[in-house]
């Protein structure tokens, strides 16, 4: 088991969480690769923590996709798979069409310049940001537009989802030569919410969620 990562030490947080979220950055990054066995002594050891955190961390890895638990084996990081992305993208598609048709009839003067300022964000950081930090930005521009929905059901089954899209998000940033095209389409999507054109809104978000699924997948087909 690859051990080239470190610890991520937060004062506010619980010492569960942040054994969640060290494991969590070291699988998005690459740092536990896809296949790799979680070893609970191992990892203890290696992030100085008594097993029962890491354990707990492990099963909300597990609740995200991220780790597989396999019989008579133990954990190991999931492997990103074309069906797993088409599966969880397709449930992303139907949910964001929705969102966007709500917020452009329901988005008020407020949310729309969160939108721009989470867009200008996006812009400001791209090619420059740690992956994760990069994909946080991506993942709050499109949670302005859930807010803007006014729906709490319809946010709380993208929150839901937000753990298991995150994967993919990440992989389809780290290919830098859609960074153009991802901001177009942010663009794009910004003037038909503002326009209360529905029907484009729907087309771009289509668009866009397409986009990074033709790319994960190709990704995944030249491994």
């Amino acid at each position: 088991m690859s051990m080239d990562f470190e610890v991520t030490m937060n004062e506010y947080l619980p010492l569960r969480d942040v054994v969640f979220n060290t494991l969590r950055r070291a699988i998005l990054r690459g740092e536990l690769k896809p296949g790799e066995r979680l070893m609970e002594i191992q990892l203890a050891n290696k992030l100085g923590v008594s097993r029962t955190p890491i354990r707990e961390a492990i099963r909300k890895l597990e609740l995200e996709g991220l780790v597989l638990m396999v019989p008579r084996k133990g954990a190991e990081v999931a492997e990103i798979t074309e069906k797993n992305l088409r599966d969880v993208l397709e449930v992303r598609c139907a949910l964001e069409e929705l969102a966007v048709q709500l917020a452009c009839d329901r988005i008020d003067p407020e949310r729309m310049q969160q939108l721009l300022d989470a867009a200008a964000h996006f812009r400001d950081i791209l090619g420059t940001a740690d992956i994760t930090e990069l994909g946080e930005a991506d993942e709050a521009f499109h949670d302005v537009i859930f807010q803007a929905t006014d729906n709490r059901r319809l946010i709380q089954l993208l929150n839901n989802l937000r753990e298991q899209m995150y994967r993919y998000r990440i992989e389809y940033l780290k290919k830098k030569e859609c960074y153009p095209q991802l901001l177009e389409e942010h663009a794009a999507i910004i003037q038909a919410i503002r326009e209360h054109d529905k029907v484009k809104a729907t087309e771009i978000t289509v668009q866009h969620i397409n986009n990074q699924v033709d790319t994960v997948v190709d990704t995944l087909r030249h491994r």
